[in-house]
């Protein structure tokens, strides 16, 4: 869900770039005229909730969303509602407007908001916006400080705490972004200064530009979609495995113990918390096999052995070093050889064998085979018949 909350993030950032971009550089009519009197604008507004819930989804480890949180939507409702008068409005209106807006914005800016009927004046709708956003950027950084405070407790894997690091930097980038787009607003429509408005677009080109490197920056360095994985104890993943998984106190006093020292305990903890889920996944794959469903995943077995889905990305990349469908594919792979070694294939063809090992496509099953045996599965039978 974390990662949800943050395509859905900079997915708004994108529509808000664009908005932008043709409402003041732009001086194209028929794109002023399509995303002026549109209501494409309430999109934007995501941005304030999706970076609050996707912040505190990372620092607390828990990514699903509460009752409480349709408060969060309701002013995205409201300014869907109100944008919808502008809808309807005649096309040939629209242009005439947008071709007003782009001669005399001052003057069109209150016609706009008259002749849509709108109950809302039309600069407000326009710094709502940087406020609203800036509200919920000062709440992901007021979470993200208490984290910091208390990560010591939190026992963050050691790998993945460069995390601290990007979140600062995304919200040094939100800052500058809302600060600059609230002043070119100001200069817009109330000053038009060209001097001033020019400074100001280049420390927003810079803001922009540092955000959309950090859009694609999980394309380069996927463990950041792992987020803030935080060990858990034993009574947190609800198992009774042997008293050597895990044994940690999370208000244990470390604020005398030096850092070198801390670290080293922090990794002994990390690998005691690793090898628990290596041996509940083993544990859980023998006495379920739930493999052998055709649908299934990783969420299922997050489900099954009470682990976050996260966690588990994180222990087949960095400690498995194979991916989850590798993972399946080879446990199913091995239960279609032990069906052949008992026989089975004298009764079942190869793709019933296939079928209830797990397999929904018999071209997978052959690739796989292949790949685990390097053989296929008529050379292996074939071998056992020699």
């Amino acid at each position: 869900m974390a990662n949800i909350y943050l395509s859905l993030f900079f997915f708004s950032i994108s529509i808000y770039s664009v908005v932008h971009y043709v409402l003041f550089s732009s001086k194209s009519v028929t794109l002023v005229a399509l995303f002026f009197s549109s209501d494409i604008g309430f999109i934007t507004l995501l941005i304030g909730p999706m970076l609050f819930f996707y912040t505190r989804s990372i620092v607390t480890d828990k990514s699903n969303l509460k009752r409480t949180d349709i408060w969060h939507l309701i002013p995205i409702g409201i300014f869907f509602i109100i944008g919808i008068p502008h809808l309807f409005m005649p096309w040939a209106q629209k242009l005439q407007f947008a071709s007003e807006y782009l001669n005399n914005n001052k003057v069109l800016v209150s016609e706009f908001s008259k002749s849509t009927n709108s109950p809302v004046p039309f600069l407000l709708m326009f710094f709502f916006r940087p406020v609203y956003i800036f509200i919920y950027l000062a709440g992901s950084v007021v979470l993200f400080v208490k984290h910091l405070r208390f990560r010591k407790q939190s026992h963050v894997l050691y790998h993945q705490k460069f995390m601290y690091s990007w979140l600062t930097i995304l919200y040094a980038l939100m800052l500058t972004l809302i600060v600059s787009h609230t002043a070119i607003l100001y200069n817009h429509y109330i000053t038009n200064s060209p001097t001033i408005n020019n400074s100001i677009e280049l420390i927003q080109t810079v803001s922009l530009i540092g955000l959309i490197g950090l859009m694609f920056s999980p394309f380069l360095y996927p463990s950041i979609l792992y987020g803030l994985p935080q060990i858990r104890t034993i009574e947190q993943i609800k198992t009774s495995e042997p008293d050597s998984l895990i044994n940690a106190n999370p208000d244990e006093d470390v604020q005398n113990e030096d850092k070198i020292e801390f670290e080293r305990k922090e990794l002994k903890l990390e690998e005691a918390y690793l090898n628990s889920m290596d041996i509940l996944i083993d544990s859980s794959i023998k006495a379920h096999q739930p493999y052998l469903n055709p649908n299934f995943n990783m969420a299922m077995l997050s489900v099954l052995i009470n682990i976050p889905v996260h966690h588990l990305h994180y222990y087949f990349k960095e400690i498995k070093k194979q991916s989850f469908t590798e993972f399946r594919n080879y446990l199913r792979i091995e239960n279609a050889k032990k069906m052949i070694l008992e026989g089975k294939s004298k009764s079942l063809t190869l793709e019933a064998i296939a079928s209830q090992s797990g397999f929904s496509s018999r071209n997978t099953f052959l690739v796989s085979f292949k790949k685990n045996e390097n053989m296929t599965p008529k050379e292996f039978l074939g071998n056992l018949k020699n």
